[in-house]
């Protein structure tokens, strides 16, 4: 029987982010095509390791204190050290604890590691965090067997450090929506078709206050969705709620999938203002959704949705776009239909999960 123990997420089924949701999707996939696969889950507190199941999956839940950042860095340790007694196939998505991979390689573990984007570019990082964060995209570089790009740029980017051969690039995916009802929008109080989105955490790096000013610039008689926590004791939040119109509404952060899914369907337009990065999920599953994208103008968004969007490098040129765009249909219309193509030609997640299976099956230990 084919097996592989996935690391580097909280667990599944996801309830934090992208790597969880595509822990669940390529688990339960591989499940039914007859692996065995073991997720490593994070709990918390005090108490021995513990197994489950869960639709197949083997779960092992490892419990640390606290559920911040250093608790999430001694999960990964003991995730690391436990999935080292076992001669079975690795998967570890991200870098983030790369250097704990040396047991793997110690223990002749294989490991094929998912390099993620290029974290240590983030502006939200102080200076030894980035320098944390560089030295295990080097760790992860050289410990890992084989390493997994999820954007060309991101494989150019690795490139620079370990040879072609041992990097594949396989992006993230999403599913296609279609015929999602309206009633979780409407009880939001939003009429479909008359709100556009922006779904990002409010940091620097995803242009949110940029978005908000050139939105707020002049009446539009849309409204803005802005989906995100925004604090009364950071200025950056602050920041973008001091730019917002009465047109602009700020929901919170919303974790009902079901819920998420209706808004981005319903939506007039999505925002994406991402800087940094490879293939990003909410960029990915706004393909999916088929909508039409405004989006911010780096190399790796012009990857991921290429025709499909209109790009803005600041909060005048996002202005701009937003005048043309909201009073020409047969524009919004053409991004939709090129959203719906680009996801069916790179980012379906039948296509995403087979090219993992083929590549894991290369790194079976005897394969």
């Amino acid at each position: 029987m084919k097996r592989l123990n996935i690391l580097g997420t909280r667990g599944v089924p996801a309830a934090h982010g992208g790597f969880e949701t595509f822990a669940e999707r390529l688990s339960l996939f591989l499940v039914q095509r007859g692996w065995k696969v073991t997720v490593y889950c994070q709990a918390q507190g005090q108490a021995p390791p513990r197994e489950d199941e869960w639709q197949g999956v083997r779960r092992v839940h490892l419990a640390v204190a606290g559920n911040g950042a250093a608790s999430t860095v001694l999960f990964d340790w003991h995730a690391t050290r436990h999935a080292a007694c076992s001669s079975d196939l690795c998967l570890t998505l991200g870098y983030n604890t790369a250097v704990f991979c040396l047991l793997l390689r110690l223990a002749r573990v294989p490991n094929v590691i998912n390099m993620d984007g290029l974290e240590w570019q983030r502006a939200k990082w102080g200076r030894w965090i980035k320098i944390w964060f560089r030295l295990n995209e080097w760790a992860g570089c050289r410990l890992g067997n084989h390493l997994v790009a999820d954007h060309p740029e991101i494989a150019m980017h690795l490139s620079r450090h370990v040879a072609v051969d041992k990097i594949t690039t396989i992006p993230y995916g999403a599913d296609r929506l279609l015929g999602l009802p309206e009633a979780p929008v409407r009880a939001m109080g939003l009429e479909p078709q008359r709100y556009v989105t922006l779904i990002a955490r409010a940091e620097p790096e995803n242009s949110v206050l940029e978005m908000v000013q050139g939105f707020s610039r002049r009446r539009r008689g849309v409204v803005l969705v802005v989906l995100g926590a925004y604090r009364d004791d950071l200025p950056y939040h602050c920041a973008v709620r001091a730019a917002a119109s009465d047109e602009v509404r700020f929901l919170g952060p919303l974790f009902d999938q079901d819920k998420v899914q209706a808004l981005r369907f319903h939506s007039a337009l999505y925002f994406h203002g991402h800087q940094v990065g490879g293939t990003n999920p909410s960029l990915v599953e706004a393909l999916g959704a088929g909508n039409a994208i405004v989006a911010h103008d780096n190399r790796f968004n012009r990857w991921v949705a290429g025709d499909a969007a209109r790009y803005f490098m600041d909060a005048d040129e996002f202005a701009r776009v937003l005048d043309e765009l909201l009073v020409d249909e047969a524009a919004m219309a053409s991004l939709r239909a090129a959203a719906v193509i680009r996801h069916a030609a790179a980012f379906t997640w039948a296509a995403v999960l087979k090219d993992y299976e083929a590549l894991l099956e290369d790194w079976q230990p005897g394969s």
